[in-house]
């Protein structure tokens, strides 16, 4: 069965998400599975936002099998910074711990946008990719172990 994934992407830096939105759909290609898309302002976002796609898919007749978040948060001069990195952070681990949900970290947090182009490129870091990797590996790990669902 061909894993369904929903990718949803914070538009906040739009040159940095265009990059990793490159090596997640390339990992989900590779990886054998369909994907959809929604954007949403920054990564604070993302965690509502998929669990809203999870709510709303059960009740459509349709699931996604995991989840691709990607962001980037890059650090400034405010205490502002902490606050974004580590609440969506959190809001992600909170949808797998207790929610079931397979989500794959892409959210960046980084000192400079320097430092974000070079995890963001498919040609050297290429966190994105790593963001669906892992996704996929955790609904494979699902399926293997016969997990909620």
């Amino acid at each position: 069965m061909k894993p369904n994934i929903l990718i949803v992407e914070a538009r906040f830096y739009a040159h940095i998400a265009d990059m990793m939105l490159d090596g997640a759909m390339a990992a989900l290609e590779i990886g054998g599975a369909s994907f959809e898309r929604i954007t949403v302002p920054g990564a604070l976002e993302i965690p509502p936002a998929i669990l809203f796609a999870a709510k709303a898919s059960e009740g459509a007749g349709k699931s996604y099998d995991g989840f691709v978040a990607l962001g980037c948060v890059i650090r400034g001069e405010t205490y502002h910074f902490e606050i974004v990195a580590g609440e969506s952070a959190r809001g992600l681990m909170e949808l797998g711990v207790h929610h079931h949900l397979c989500v794959g970290n892409g959210i960046l947090t980084v000192d400079s946008e320097e430092q974000a182009l070079a995890r963001a490129a498919r040609d050297r870091l290429d966190k994105g990719g790593d963001a669906a990797r892992a996704c996929l590996a955790l609904v494979n790990l699902r399926m293997r172990l016969g997990a909620y669902r």
